[in-house]
């Protein structure tokens, strides 16, 4: 997955104000304590950001 889609696909499923709010201000421990912007800065793979925000958001299988 590439960032570019990570970030369509987060506000297609939270709206494009949530959406900066979930990946900024949401701090996830499957993700070593860090919030999706860390986490991807920190070089965890896009993929796995995205699957760790729809683990915690219970977005639904057909989404991910």
């Amino acid at each position: 997955m590439r960032l570019q889609e990570f970030w369509s696909r987060l506000g297609e499923q939270f709206g494009s104000m949530r959406a900066e709010s979930v990946a900024r201000d949401h701090v996830f421990a499957s993700l070593g304590g860090r919030n999706a912007v860390e986490a991807i800065e920190a070089g965890l793979p896009v993929r796995r950001v995205w699957l760790a925000i729809c683990e915690e958001f219970d977005v639904p299988r057909k989404d991910r």
